[in-house]
């Protein structure tokens, strides 16, 4: 079986902006490290439905398998580096969320 894209998504409230840019600079040469891809992000998002209402900054990006994923949000570097993301924001979720496998 071929091993299958893990997108993360994340949503976050910024409450301090000075606070995130740390954070945000040190971001993507952990995510490429690990072979990860930034994807998309939106500060307004479009919610057509549900009860819960997403606010704030939504984030995508992914990584070529699971392992790789959890091999980065586990790193000695990433949480030192998410001390920022913690103390600049309000996290309301990080979530992963597994891809398909190719289609013949």
């Amino acid at each position: 079986m071929s091993e299958v894209p893990v997108y993360v998504v994340a949503n976050i409230v910024i409450q301090d902006p000075d606070t995130y840019k740390k954070y945000e600079k040190g971001f993507f040469p952990i995510l490429k490290k690990y072979e990860g891809k930034f994807i998309t992000f939106d500060d307004n998002i479009g919610q057509l439905e549900g009860s819960s209402e997403v606010s704030g900054r939504v984030i995508i990006f992914s990584f070529p398998n699971e392992n790789l994923a959890d091999q980065w949000y586990s790193s000695v570097e990433y949480q030192e580096l998410s001390a920022f993301r913690r103390e600049g924001t309000d996290t309301i979720s990080i979530f992963k969320v597994k891809g398909q496998p190719p289609r013949n």
